[in-house]
């Protein structure tokens, strides 16, 4: 069998064993646009392979395989610390040890081909992407046959665990996603978003909810948050201990946070305009109109910030200043960098969506939220489906990642206008390329302090593309980076003492946030102190708290916090 056409047979059986499993069962639990998918991810330019790496490969490739398949299976145990392999059953069990050994030598062989190939960077981009997404599916983790920690553990429950799995299965199956988490431990209203609050205004697009100040003062410039329409407003109030929104009314702020409403069809011909002049603007008014404050502080997180940004562009092209200072957290203003995203996004794809929803339809949650698990799929999808499926596991109860799978629908109009004038073409930081709410955006008139946080391991708002917002915006600027990624690096309170954060003192802000590292001090802990100082020096005076919430006769508690719209499906 140490031929190459005994190899040849062997990996054919092999390869055909991997072939079928769980690619059906992932269509029916994550219900991608595979249209859109294929568009977005097939390669338009030509490719080809360096000759002298392919040869090189091939060689490799073959004495490694003679090599493996000569040994049997006396295949050595997994090695590499990948913690998919890292059991003890991995090593005990030969038939899992070679199915290892198979893969990895798969592996390295189909990232070397990567590695070769020769053509424009955004293929090799789509490349990477796609090998890595059909290696994390054919890990023989993923597959009961191979997976021996699983075999063990239905030996050791006799059968137990198998039959759990199923019912797991089934459970995923009719809810429509894979559980990360034991949902059926959270309620929103009950143990997530519990900070006292009511709603005081709402129309079609979302409600604005005001929170019950902690302190018998508040300083009289009210603040309010702009948290993405991707997302539920509750990122930012999951549990007492790690809410951003309970942390600035501790800190003495008259606190106001937009909860989106999640769209249906009766939301589906809504544009960026209209989730600008009628949501980001409409909010700033009113919290105008309810505090009585000539000017307010505002916080946008994400694709919130991102509208924030336009918000106060329209503002500024109407000579209008009703904001003071502005929070961007995990912000994309300037889209020359969308980091893995960036794999998706072509005039091709953006055509199609436009063709699919530009002019009505909705962008279903679920679709994003799969789009965006499978850019970790090893730790947000087939992490899931071992321990759901195969072990028969519930997963541990974890706040976030129940927020995670608490998907959003978007309206198509408004997604499909985002993608080419954000991510395709990049021209909010054009002056005058973009007309929004019948104005011209210019940021260079956006002259207000802000202040700028980006997470290093952010693989949604790359930390780089964070930063870059400091060249765009004109103002007084602060840009803090934090350690972990686009949600852990946000929610980092004080008390947890956990992270890091970095800064400039020296308030410089060169062109690369390369150049900006190598002058800036690592501190413990979180950056919340430090925001909530400089907040503080755009706050105002302290006025006496309010009593009551809103204010009569036309503002009016409507119902109490967090409101009936955080609770609608997608």
């Amino acid at each position: 069998m140490d031929s190459d056409a005994g190899w040849a047979e062997g990996a054919r059986q092999f390869q055909q064993i991997f072939g079928d499993g769980w690619t059906k069962m992932l269509q029916a639990l994550q219900p991608v646009d595979m249209g859109a998918l294929s568009a977005a991810l097939k390669p338009h330019q030509p490719v080809g392979f360096a000759p002298g790496k392919l040869a090189e490969l091939q060689q490799q490739y073959m004495e490694s395989a003679r090599a493996l398949w000569s040994q049997g299976w006396q295949a050595a145990p997994p090695q590499g610390g990948d913690k998919r392999f890292s059991g003890d059953g991995w090593a005990q069990n030969p038939l899992s040890a070679f199915s290892v050994a198979a893969y990895q030598l798969q592996a390295r062989t189909l990232m070397g081909l990567v590695d070769a190939v020769e053509a424009d960077d955004k293929t090799r981009a789509r490349i990477r992407f796609s090998v890595e997404q059909w290696l994390a599916a054919m890990a023989p983790s993923n597959f009961l046959a191979f997976n021996a920690d699983a075999q063990k553990k239905a030996l050791e429950t006799q059968g137990e665990s198998i039959a759990k799995g199923v019912a797991n299965l089934l459970h995923d199956l009719r809810q429509g996603h894979i559980s990360m988490t034991d949902e059926s431990r959270f309620e929103v209203g009950r143990n997530v978003a519990t900070t006292e609050g009511a709603v005081v205004f709402e129309n079609e697009l979302f409600q604005l909810i005001e929170y019950k100040p902690l302190t018998p003062k508040v300083y009289e410039r009210p603040f309010l948050m702009v948290p993405p329409c991707i997302n539920k407003f509750y990122i930012l109030d999951l549990q007492p201990d790690n809410s951003v929104i309970r942390y600035a009314v501790s800190q003495g702020h008259r606190t106001f946070v937009v909860s989106w409403r999640n769209p249906d069809m009766s939301l589906a011909d809504k544009t960026w305009d209209h989730y600008i002049e009628d949501a980001v603007l409409t909010a700033i008014a009113t919290v105008q109109q309810i505090t009585g404050a000539p000017q307010i502080n505002a916080l946008g997180f994400c694709v919130g910030g991102t509208m924030l940004a336009n918000a106060l562009a329209v503002l500024a092209a109407r000579g209008e200043e009703p904001v003071a200072s502005a929070t961007f957290l995990t912000t994309l203003i300037n889209f020359s960098d969308t980091g893995i995203l960036d794999v998706f996004i072509d005039e091709s794809f953006v055509r199609l969506r436009e063709m699919q929803m530009g002019q009505g339809g909705l962008m279903k949650g679920q679709e994003l939220a799969s789009t965006f698990s499978f850019l970790r799929p090893n730790d947000l999808v087939w992490n899931y489906v071992v321990g759901n499926y195969l072990k028969g596991e519930t997963p541990p109860a974890f706040d976030l990642l129940y927020w995670n799978s608490d998907a959003t629908n978007l309206p198509g109009p408004y997604y499909a206008w985002y993608l080419r004038n954000f991510y395709l073409e990049n021209n909010l930081i054009q002056p005058g390329k973009l007309t929004v709410c019948g104005e011209k955006l210019d940021l260079r008139k956006v002259k207000l302090p802000v202040y700028i946080y980006g997470s290093r391991e952010d693989h949604i708002v790359p930390i780089g593309a964070a930063y870059a917002s400091t060249q765009v915006l004109p103002g007084k600027k602060r840009f803090v980076m934090g350690a972990s990624g686009h949600i852990a690096g946000v929610i980092n309170p004080p008390a947890k003492k956990k992270r890091s954060h970095w800064l400039r003192e020296d308030g410089k802000l060169p062109a690369t946030l390369d150049e900006w590292v190598q002058g800036a001090t690592e501190l413990p802990g979180s950056w919340w102190d430090d925001w909530a100082a400089w907040l503080k020096g755009h706050a105002g005076k302290q006025v006496a708290a309010p009593k009551c919430y809103g204010k009569a006769p036309k503002f009016k508690a409507i119902e109490p916090a967090p409101g009936s719209y955080v609770q609608q499906k997608a």
